[in-house]
Order: C-alpha cells, then sequence, then structure tokens
C-alpha cells in the first residue's frame, strides 16, 4: 500500500501546527526482514502521519539499536566484544558496516518517499537512536567496564550522540525535504537509576545512577536537537517520574507494563504538556499465543476496539477528558517489531492506524462490555 501525493499532503495538512499531535500513529522502528526497500515502501504506506527510517536488526552485526550508534558517532566507533560493542581506538569492520547499512536504509526510504510523492509536502518522519544513558549502559570501554562506569567515557559518549544525531536529523530532513522527529530508545533506563546492571564480574557492581545526573546527560542530547524529541523505554516498569522531569516532548511506553503506582506519573505527564505514545498493539500475534490456536488452528483474531479499550480506560481512570485521546495521545506498537513475523508487523500497524482514527474520530463514544 502506498499513498499518492494527495494522499501525503492531507497527511502533512493534518500535523501541520505540529508534527507530534495526537490522534495518530506510528511505530517504535525495528522491522521483520533484511530487504530496506520492502521495509520502507510499507512503513511509508501504513503510518500517513508519523512514518519512520526502518531499522532491520535481523541483518546482525552494525544494524541492531547498540550497533547502528557507530554510524552516527562523531569521532568515536565501536568494534565487537564477547558481550556486545566497545569502544575502539579506530574505525574498522563494525563501523563501517554500520555506516554501509544506515546508508542503504537512507536510501531506500528516500526512493519511497519520492515515488509516493511525499517530497516537498512536508510530511513528518521520524528517525530512532539509542539513547545516551542506554547506549553507555550497553557499550564497553576497551577494558570491558560498562562506558557508564566511566564519567569521562559517558560525557564524550553523550556529546559525540547528541552532535551525530543533529547531524543525522538534518541530513534526513534534507534528502527527504521534510520534518523530522527524533526518538531516543531508553529500554536500560531503569537499570540504570536502579543500578540493577551487572559488572565483569560479580565483585563490580555498577552504581546506581543518581537522577539529576541522569537527567542531565539525557537532557544535554535532547537539547542539543533542533527537532522534537520523543523518549521511548520497552523497560518494566518504565522511568515514568523521570522522563517527566526531561526536556523530551514525548514519551513512550508499553502500556501493559502500567502499574497503579504509574499513574500519578502518567498524569503529571500529560499535565507537564507531554504527549504520550501509548505502546497499545502487542508485538505479538495474541492469538497465536493462545491454547485455541494451538489446539483448533484458527483462533477470532484480535480486534482494533480490544486494542483500544487499555488506553481509553486509562484516560478515564486518570480524570482527563477523552478529547486528550485526540489531542495528546499517540498510539503504537508496544515496542519495535523487528522479532515478529511480517504479517503480525503489517497487522500491528493497521490496528494501530485503526485505534488512532478512532481516537481521533469520536472518543466519547467509545465503549466497552
Amino acid at each position: 500500500m502506498s499513498e499518492t501525493g494527495t494522499d501525503a499532503a492531507a497527511s502533512a495538512e493534518h500535523v501541520a501546527a505540529e508534527p507530534l499531535t495526537g490522534g495518530i500513529a506510528t511505530a517504535v522502528g525495528s522491522w521483520p526482514g533484511a530487504d530496506p526497500r520492502e521495509a520502507a515502501n510499507t512503513v511509508l504506506g501504513e503510518l500517513a502521519d508519523l512514518t519512520h527510517l526502518p531499522e532491520l536488526p535481523g541483518r546482525g552485526v552494525g544494524a541492531d539499536m547498540i550497533g547502528r550508534v557507530s554510524a552516527l558517532l562523531v569521532d568515536m566507533r565501536f568494534d565487537t566484544s564477547t558481550r556486545g560493542y566497545r569502544l575502539a581506538a579506530r574505525p574498522g569492520t563494525v563501523s563501517r558496516r554500520a555506516r554501509d547499512l544506515l546508508r542503504a536504509d537512507l536510501d531506500a526510504l528516500e526512493e519511497a518517499w519520492e515515488t509516493s510523492g511525499s517530497a516537498g509536502t512536508g510530511r513528518v518522519v521520524k528517525v530512532q537512536a539509542a539513547g545516551p544513558l542506554t547506549l553507555a549502559a550497553e557499550v564497553e570501554l576497551p577494558g570491558g567496564h560498562r562506558a557508564l562506569t566511566d564519567p569521562g567515557a559517558l560525557r564524550d559518549l553523550s556529546d559525540s550522540l547528541a552532535e551525530g544525531l543533529a547531524q543525522h536529523v538534518a541530513e534526513v530532513g534534507k534528502r527527504l525535504g521534510a520534518r523530522v522527529v527524533l526518538q531516543l530508545d531508553e529500554p536500560s533506563l531503569t537499570d540504570v537509576l536502579n543500578g540493577s546492571l551487572r559488572g565483569v564480574s560479580v565483585l563490580d557492581t555498577v552504581r546506581a545512577m543518581p537522577a539529576p545526573e541522569a537527567l542531565a546527560v539525557l537532557d544535554g542530547v535532547i537539547e542539543a536537537q533542533a527537532a522534537p524529541v520523543l523518549v521511548h523505554s520497552c523497560a518494566e516498569p518504565p522511568a515514568l517520574g523521570f522522563l517527566r522531569r526531561s526536556a523530551a516532548a514525548a514519551v513512550g511506553f508499553d502500556v501493559a507494563t502500567i502499574r497503579t503506582r504509574d499513574l500519578d506519573s502518567i498524569g503529571e505527564t500529560l499535565d507537564a504538556g507531554k504527549r504520550l505514545v501509548l505502546g497499545l498493539v502487542p508485538t505479538t500475534d495474541p492469538a497465536a499465543r493462545t491454547t485455541e490456536a494451538a489446539t483448533k488452528g484458527a483462533p477470532r483474531p484480535v480486534t482494533w476496539r480490544e486494542i483500544a479499550e487499555p488506553g481509553v480506560r486509562l484516560i478515564d481512570r486518570l480524570g482527563f477528558p477523552r478529547t486528550a485521546l485526540a489531542d495528546r495521545v499517540l498510539v503504537a506498537p508496544a515496542c519495535g517489531l523487528g522479532g515478529a513475523p511480517l504479517s503480525w508487523a503489517r497487522k500491528a500497524l493497521s490496528l494501530a492506524n485503526e485505534v488512532a482514527r478512532a481516537y481521533a474520530e469520536d472518543p466519547e463514544s467509545l465503549t466497552f462490555s
């Protein structure tokens, strides 16, 4: 499914005032498969209001969330280690591969953008990258310790990331003639704040980072960007109170991870003027996981109303008018779709669109038995 120029122009008009508006659908970032052209054409056709540059981690080293950052950093590069990635003294195979893969992804998206008639329409595109805290938690120093444990390395890494992301956003905007939204992925944020990361041995602990210190790191990257920034976390539980205090324009999380204790933080996030990107669509087909699916072979498919219900009930429970669903809430899968079957990934975007449409058009009419 691909858009015509007229469709693209209509989508651009819908988000003309604010690229991170409510009542629209998007995706987190990762996508199944290894074909960047197929991925670009699919997400561009399915996500009219906030499409994204797909990430294809199935291609291996340099294509996953952390390895991909090696293509974005300024004057810093990665090499592989037994546990993942580590900082390298000079560019090597990993950094070259990451750069080649990212350029192929950009070329594919630019081609699809031109073909769909999106160029020059003011349409919005989202790009994603690991946030500075997750990056420093996952990348090792040459000696094997996490970069997070060295204040100087953390500072250099976050500064390099901030500069590289600003250049990346500018390049994407120029190549596509589009407005750009930046998403920072922080799945390790809760572990960073709680001190639950393991060191290189049982005797090597990684201290909990004080929230003000962590916030300074994250906001340093956010405030270096000209584009609006969304911070997304698939962690359970997400550090919502921390993210509310950040400079991010929007906060994204998996609704299934939310507990009663999180409600005040969510309400305060909305009160602070931020948008919520609610991860409502499961990353795998719920029907395929049921006993019925295994025994009968033809389970009842999940419907958009089932997907929409938790978001509606959340807003109701917080005491906000349902118009907040149209004005302040974006709909997305719970996390990346890189590990999903391609058929479900496509279905997930379709469901996200249906839910977003229901939220935007008449949220007051939504009822659930």
